[in-house]
């Protein structure tokens, strides 16, 4: 590799001593996922399972969007689980009917669920005015996931009397035009989730990678700090049920499926206080 050697006021610095601020930064990518506690089955004797959406456009959520193209080494969290499963440090999951992670899917099949795939198309030649085929080459467009899907499971732990929550998954969904509709007013959006992923097998990835921190630049947590400290704002969109697991939009809409959301998260809750006596 190739060292610059620069002279600023006649002290002579290589391009490798060359630091972008008052000081080397690289604490969060040394970092390792912090371990969580083992849980015993015989100690849980209650839980949840929830599905929960993410929306991108809440400002307090804004650090997993942006930035939309890597600045200072930080890359926004679709960018970051695509580079997962393209050096195959992370598996991707069908997510059409699957958030069981039992349907691994690699990077093709991934570009194909995004709408990337390659396509031959008729086109109009402008010079000679005839028609030709032209391949067009398919473009993940990652500027388009403007939510997440996250599964967890909540469950109270006996072994130390508190209610405690794991992810299980992450799922970006991406938001879109059909072909054709992108400018014509009033057009309806699309929705499709693109691909799951299984969150422990992601913590290293997510671990060693920076997150911006708005408050403070001193003090950049990781991708995981951020999930496992849940700095983040949410709604429940499903919960575990004896309906196929149907979703609340499949039988309530507007407010009432936003107080039905509110509602199971209250009775999460409320379960753990009502095991207390004051």
């Amino acid at each position: 590799m190739a060292i610059l050697l620069i002279t600023v006021a006649g002290m002579n610095f290589s391009s490798a001593q060359i630091i972008n601020g008052a000081y080397k930064r690289e604490d969060t990518f040394q970092k390792k996922p912090m371990p969580l506690p083992s849980v015993r089955e015989a100690d849980v004797f209650w839980s949840k399972m929830v599905w929960r959406i993410i929306d991108l456009r809440e400002k307090i959520n804004q650090p997993l969007y942006f930035p939309t193209a890597p600045v200072d080494g930080m890359s926004s969290l679709s960018q970051l689980l695509l580079k997962g499963i393209e050096t195959g440090q992370i598996t991707a999951y069908d997510a059409r009917n699957d958030d069981d992670f039992k349907m691994p899917i690699g990077i093709n099949e991934v570009k194909q669920a995004f709408g990337a795939e390659t396509r031959t198309r008729e086109v109009r030649n402008f010079e000679t005015g005839e028609m030709e085929i032209r391949t067009i080459e398919g473009e993940i467009r990652l500027q388009e996931v403007k939510q997440f899907m996250i599964k967890e499971e909540w469950y109270f732990d006996k072994q130390n009397s508190r209610l405690q929550v794991r992810i299980i998954g992450i799922c970006p969904i991406q938001e879109f035009f059909r072909e054709g509709e992108e400018n014509i007013e009033g057009s309806p959006v699309q929705r499709r989730k693109v691909f799951w992923v299984y969150y422990p097998e992601a913590r290293p990835l997510l671990a060693a990678s920076e997150v911006f921190n708005p408050y403070n630049d001193s003090r950049r947590m990781s991708f995981d700090d951020l999930f496992i400290k849940r700095y983040f704002n949410s709604y429940i969109v499903q919960e575990s049920n004896v309906y196929n697991n149907r979703l609340i939009s499949q039988y309530l809409s507007g407010k009432d499926a936003m107080l039905e959301s509110k509602n199971i998260e209250d009775k999460i809750f409320n379960f753990e206080q009502d095991l207390w006596e004051y």
